[in-house]
């Protein structure tokens, strides 16, 4: 397989993403822990660049892990003077998957879901000077817990395992009583910001202060601006409540389904809207789940706005908060997928219905308690943790009967947690009653809408591959859906895929998903080779038909 690194990655810092991590919730003391850190694996000491997995090229380690091995992560670090007398939270991005973290041979916090950030309290297990931390990873590809596209057996669709810390360690020093978090839940015209842990404070928002009682301050911003991907308008303010500071930012818009000359349309601020996306499945050449630097995050969202892309379908995977942020500011809206639990059989969620058996009572689908107990456990903890960003515009909960169970039940428990964004059930096949959108893949034959009186989504198409072996990972094999020998056949027919969607848009569809941003491993479907450093269609052939799409449902 060939070594790809992004430019980014040729030459990385010795702190990778010494940013801080979290954009909407911002305190001005932290203590970045990324870089290098003694790793144990198998019985054998080495080194590992934190926050990059072990599999990959940026980690240092790059090795392949095997199933169930327990890696050991140990760093020592000592606080800054200034923090004395406060309160010490450690904070990791994600580890994958089970987590435990130990201080001084004391025992902090255990984890067990590979995509979702957790924290613990390190104060009492602190020792005056130097101090020694360490991490207990297994990654043992359960699939009764959030699992992805990994596989011990990659090759296809199917992706290179991603094993221990991959997204950045912290530390952050609280006062005894902290702000834990925000909750904010916009409208049209107004913000409502309640701050967990406290009862009362100040919201200071151009140059005003609002009262903070019992957690909760009402904002108004005079004029709204309303935002979209074409003017993504954000409104920052701050939150201080006894000794503890944040900061923060908010936008204002809505979603709503509106009939509109008898057809049912996804609209934006009250105004139909042609979500024109891409699938974006977060990979990287040398860091897989980790970019070498967060800004290549920003590098992808305006390649793909730069071809007339307004939205990125994050598929069966949660990024850190940088990403989100950056579609926050940059305007890219997101459709937000709930990472997979449950195994995966080719016949019964692939082939047959790829052959059109895309009918499927789900109530006994992955029946095992454990399971179903994981799943809704995150896709719970997903919501409190990105409900926040006014990028994501929909949630998925089931990609072709991934893990599918009793899909009615999840939407009815999905629309309690969030009853403002879209949500697609079902993406794919095996529909249910319920949900806000019919949702079909169609990589072979006519595309075309469903037959159900909702707005149509074509969540996934195209997957058209123009292979470039000295910018591809497996020089051998190649994976897509139609191959082109050549970059202008290859153009023609991407650009001839486009022409058919504009009178689908006419006629009802709201939103289409392309296959896919980037190449990925042996996938070599992507607009961007997996190295990020060749875009294989010019831009200005695809923007003009973004522009008829977005025309056409506005007729």
């Amino acid at each position: 397989m060939r070594r790809l690194y992004t430019a980014a990655g040729e030459s990385v810092p010795e702190t990778p993403w010494n940013d801080y991590p979290r954009p909407q919730m911002v305190r001005r003391d932290w203590l970045c822990l990324n870089g290098e850190w003694d790793f144990t694996a198998n019985g054998r000491e080495g080194k590992i660049t934190v926050p990059f997995c072990a599999e990959s090229l940026l980690s240092g380690a790059e090795k392949p892990v095997p199933c169930g091995q327990e890696l050991i992560y140990r760093r020592r670090f000592s606080l800054p003077a200034s923090w004395t007398g406060r309160r010490v939270l450690i904070r990791f991005g994600a580890v994958n998957r089970t987590a435990a973290v130990w201080c001084n041979g004391r025992e902090i916090c255990r984890h067990d879901n590979g995509y979702l950030p957790f924290s613990g309290e390190l104060t009492d297990a602190l020792l005056p000077g130097e101090n020694e931390l360490t991490v207990h990873v297994v990654n043992d590809l359960s699939h009764s817990f959030p699992w992805g596209k990994q596989s011990m057996d990659r090759g296809g669709m199917w992706y290179t395992p991603v094993t221990g810390i991959w997204q950045t360690v912290w530390l952050e020093p609280v006062p005894r009583e902290y702000i834990r978090s925000l909750d904010i839940r916009t409208g049209a015209d107004r913000a409502e910001i309640t701050a967990e842990g406290v009862r009362d404070g100040v919201v200071r928002f151009e140059g005003r202060e609002i009262p903070l009682t019992d957690g909760r301050a009402v904002i108004r911003p005079e004029s709204p601006v309303l935002w979209s991907p074409e003017r993504p308008h954000l409104y920052r303010f701050t939150v201080t409540a006894g000794e503890d500071e944040v900061g923060s930012y908010f936008a204002l818009r809505t979603l709503s389904v509106e009939t509109v000359k008898g057809k049912p349309r996804l609209c934006l601020n009250g105004e139909p809207y042609f979500f024109n996306g891409l699938l974006d499945q977060g990979y990287w050449s040398d860091g897989l789940y980790t970019p070498a630097a967060p800004e290549l995050y920003a590098e992808d969202i305006l390649a793909a706005k730069d071809m007339g892309f307004n939205t990125l379908r994050k598929h069966i995977k949660i990024e850190p908060e940088r990403f989100y942020y950056d579609c926050d500011r940059l305007g890219m809206a997101v459709v937000q997928d709930m990472v997979n639990c449950g195994d995966y059989h080719f016949l019964r969620d692939t082939l047959l219905p790829t052959l059109g058996l895309q009918k499927r009572g789900d109530t006994a689908l992955h029946s095992d308690p454990k399971l179903r107990e994981h799943f809704i456990a995150a896709m719970t903890d997903t919501v409190a943790r990105l409900r926040n960003h006014p990028c994501i515009c929909a949630w998925t909960i089931f990609n072709e009967g991934w893990g599918q169970f009793r899909a009615d039940d999840m939407y009815r428990a999905l629309k309690e947690l969030d009853p403002e964004r879209f949500v697609d059930s079902t993406s794919g096949w095996f529909a249910q009653e319920l949900s806000d959108v019919e949702s079909r893949h169609i990589y072979f034959g006519a595309l075309r809408l469903g037959k159900r009186p909702l707005p149509q989504v074509l969540s996934e198409f195209g997957g058209y591959v123009w292979k470039l072996p000295e910018h591809s990972f497996n020089e051998k094999k190649t994976y897509g859906y139609r191959i082109y020998p050549d970059r202008e056949r290859y153009a023609r027919a991407l650009t001839a895929l486009y022409e058919k969607l504009i009178p689908l848009a006419g006629q009802g569809l709201c939103a289409a998903i392309y296959t896919q941003l980037s190449d990925v491993e042996d996938e070599t479907n992507g607009l961007l080779t997996y190295d990020r450093r060749v875009q294989k269609i010019d831009a200005g052939r695809l923007r003009p038909l973004a522009e008829r799409l977005m025309r056409a449902v506005k007729r």
